[in-house]
C-alpha cells in the first residue's frame, strides 16, 4: 500500500498530527486564500450541498472537518435546530467561533475539537453528516467513514464535497498545470507555510474520486450512493444514505 501523502515530508509525525499542525498554522489566512484559489466557486458548491441536506429536513447535523465553519454556518439555512462543527485543528475552530459569534449563531452551532476517526458521539446521533474538503485529510479513510456511518441515524443523509480531477480534455491538462504550478505559488504568496498548499494539491491528486469513492462508501454499508461532478469536474458532491 502506498505511503499516504503528508504535508511535511521531513517530519516524523504521522499524517494526522501533521495535518493538525498545518491547519493550525494556516488558519488565519485559510478563508481568504480559498476564495482566491477557487475564484469563489466553492461558495456555490456549498450551497448545493446545503440544498441536498435540506431536502431531508434534518433536526441535527454534524459537519466533520468543519475548519473555519463555512459549511456549518451555511447549514443554518436547513432549519436544523442543532449543528455541530467538528475539527482536529483548534486554530481553525477559533476562527470559526469568531464567525459564529459575529452572526449570533452560538445557540445553533457548536464547535468541537475532535478526531474524525474516533467521533465523540453515540451511535445514530445525527440526521445528517457533511464533510467539505476534508475526507482526503483522514489518516485512515475507511476508518473515518465507518465512524461516520456509526453516528448517522438510519435513513440519514451523508454528503461529501471534495476535490476531484477533470476527465475531459482540455480541462484535465489545465487542472494538472494549475495544481502543480499555480496553486503552490499562490499558497506561498499568501501563507507562511510553504508546504501546506503543495500538500493540498498533492492529496487531491491521489484521492479516490468518482466511482472509486462510491465503491468505498458501498463497502462501508452506505446505500443510495450518487455523485455529481462540479465545474468541469474539479470538485464532486457525493450523497449517500444509511
Amino acid at each position: 500500500m502506498p505511503e499516504p501523502v503528508r504535508p511535511y515530508k521531513d517530519s516524523e509525525l504521522g499524517k494526522k498530527a501533521q495535518v493538525t499542525q498545518m491547519f493550525d498554522t494556516i488558519s488565519g489566512n485559510y478563508d481568504g486564500l480559498n476564495r482566491v484559489i477557487s475564484l469563489g466557486i466553492d461558495i456555490k458548491w456549498r450551497k448545493r450541498v446545503v440544498k441536498r441536506i435540506a431536502a431531508g429536513k434534518p433536526n441535527s447535523i454534524l459537519d466533520i472537518a468543519t475548519g473555519t465553519g463555512d459549511l456549518a454556518i451555511a447549514m443554518v439555512a436547513t432549519g436544523a435546530e442543532r449543528i455541530v462543527g467538528l475539527d482536529i485543528s483548534k486554530g481553525m475552530l477559533a476562527v470559526g467561533k469568531d464567525k459564529i459569534a459575529q452572526r449570533s449563531l452560538e445557540n445553533t452551532i457548536e464547535m468541537v475539537v475532535g478526531d474524525s476517526e474516533n467521533l465523540p458521539f453515540k451511535d445514530n446521533s445525527f440526521d445528517a453528516i457533511t464533510v467539505a474538503f476534508g475526507v482526503r485529510n483522514f489518516e485512515n479513510l475507511e476508518k473515518g467513514l465507518v465512524e461516520i456511518y456509526r453516528v448517522l441515524r438510519p435513513k440519514g443523509t451523508f454528503a461529501v464535497l471534495e476535490t476531484s480531477i477533470p476527465t475531459k480534455t482540455p480541462f484535465k491538462q489545465g487542472y494538472r498545470l494549475y495544481t502543480k504550478f499555480v496553486l503552490p505559488v499562490v499558497g506561498k504568496l499568501f501563507s507562511k507555510d510553504r508546504s501546506a498548499y503543495k500538500y493540498l494539491s498533492e492529496s487531491a491528486a491521489v484521492f479516490p474520486y468518482g466511482e472509486a469513492f462510491n465503491n468505498i462508501l458501498s463497502k462501508i454499508g452506505f446505500i443510495a450512493i450518487e455523485h455529481e461532478p462540479q465545474t468541469v469536474g474539479v470538485a464532486t458532491i457525493y450523497v449517500a444514505s444509511k
